[in-house]
């Protein structure tokens, strides 16, 4: 019975990630860059992999955006993957993470 707590934080956070609004134009090509870039120096600049899982749309299907921007903000323990709270806000992850399940990457 854990699950419905845990999904009832990540419906929140969701929600008060779109009350916060969407980054600038600006911004979006710098969070484009560093998906690109960053992200893609572990999980390939084509995200198909590499010392990362791939993060296709193929290969995310079934997870919620929300679910991505928890990994993107909070990294995965005893991986490779760091945390990028602190770097990035709430609106700015979601965007990362509905970039990643449309398959949006360097376009």
């Amino acid at each position: 019975m854990m699950r419905w707590p845990v999904l009832a934080t990540l419906s929140l956070c969701a929600l008060t990630t779109l009350a916060s609004g969407m980054p600038s134009s600006e911004r979006r090509v710098e969070l484009d860059y560093l998906l690109t870039q960053d992200c893609g120096s572990c999980h390939g600049l084509t995200m198909k992999g590499g010392l990362g899982p791939a993060l296709t749309p193929e290969s995310l299907a079934g997870k919620p955006a929300v679910y991505l921007q928890t990994t993107i903000l909070h990294g995965r323990p005893g991986t490779a993957m760091p945390p990028w709270r602190g770097i990035l806000t709430d609106a700015e992850s979601l965007w990362l993470a509905e970039r990643l399940l449309a398959g949006e990457v360097g376009r």
